[in-house]
């Protein structure tokens, strides 16, 4: 009878301790789950939006936006000249240039964009948002905030999750305009295609399929809201033995992986 007991019991502590990997592994999923509702409920409430809240969102939606528009320009462009010319050149060369506008209108504008600018929103927005919310949070300075009844969620995560949402979509939009003007201008100078402008991107256009319309914009749009949660929630669910060089590292790696299940979940779901 003992030995029937010590077995249960030690089925009973495997199990516990397998429960306590799985809730620790999922505890921060289940948070962005969470949160990315409460910002939509609390933002579509005429209440939340007090004078600090717009305030809060205006500020970064400008750092967001304006911050990230240089980088967006520089890397966009890179993407033109190393992408766009190259699959307008070799599918010249292949005799396939009929395809230019579905491999550039797939490939380019609905795959690579969205994850290289979610990448570059994360790297210029999101850190800086997670580092003030971590020294904020670590400081103890997120306490305060709330013992004077300001509620750091409404405060904070809503705007800033808000804000690099429309950031995303901006700068998506920026990012896949630039890219393919600049794959025309060096197509055009190598001589490589002589239609005009406007031709190219109606064939690019022309091209998408009517899924396209929804996918390309639900991409910019959900991946600027992830990273805006992401960071934010791993800025504000820091402890006090977590410093700067542990915070960036996770927040970043949390963001990442959030921008890629996000494109590849949109990809597979509406394909």
């Amino acid at each position: 009878m003992r030995s029937r007991f010590e077995r249960i019991s030690q089925i009973q502590n495997a199990l516990a301790s397998l429960g306590r990997v799985t809730r620790a592994q999922m505890r921060f999923t289940l948070m962005v789950i969470g949160a990315a509702w409460g910002v939509l409920r609390l933002g579509l409430s005429p209440t939340s939006w007090r004078r600090t809240v717009r305030i809060e969102f205006w500020h970064s939606l400008q750092q967001a936006t304006g911050g990230g528009l240089l980088s967006v320009l520089v890397t966009a462009a890179l993407t033109g000249f190393g992408i766009v010319a190259q699959a307008v050149y070799w599918l010249g060369f292949a005799g396939m240039a009929q395809m230019t506008g579905s491999i550039l209108s797939t490939v380019m504008v609905r795959e690579i964009a969205p994850v290289l600018v979610g990448v570059i929103l994360l790297g210029r927005s999101g850190m800086l948002m997670l580092t003030e919310l971590g020294t904020l949070t670590t400081g103890g300075q997120m306490r305060v905030l709330t013992g004077m009844g300001i509620d750091p969620f409404v405060a904070f995560l809503l705007p800033r999750s808000l804000a690099m949402t429309i950031s995303g979509f901006t700068l998506g939009i920026i990012f896949s305009l630039t890219a393919l003007l600049v794959g025309y201008a060096v197509c055009r100078v190598e001589d490589v295609i002589t239609m005009p402008v406007w031709a190219f991107l109606d064939q690019v256009v022309s091209s998408m399929h009517p899924v396209d319309y929804f996918a390309i914009p639900a991409k910019f749009i959900f991946s600027g809201f992830a990273v805006g949660v992401c960071s934010c929630l791993s800025g504000m669910d820091a402890t006090t033995e977590d410093d700067l060089a542990s915070l960036l590292p996770r927040g970043f790696a949390r963001g990442i992986l959030s921008i890629m299940t996000i494109n590849v979940v949109l990809s597979v779901w509406l394909d």
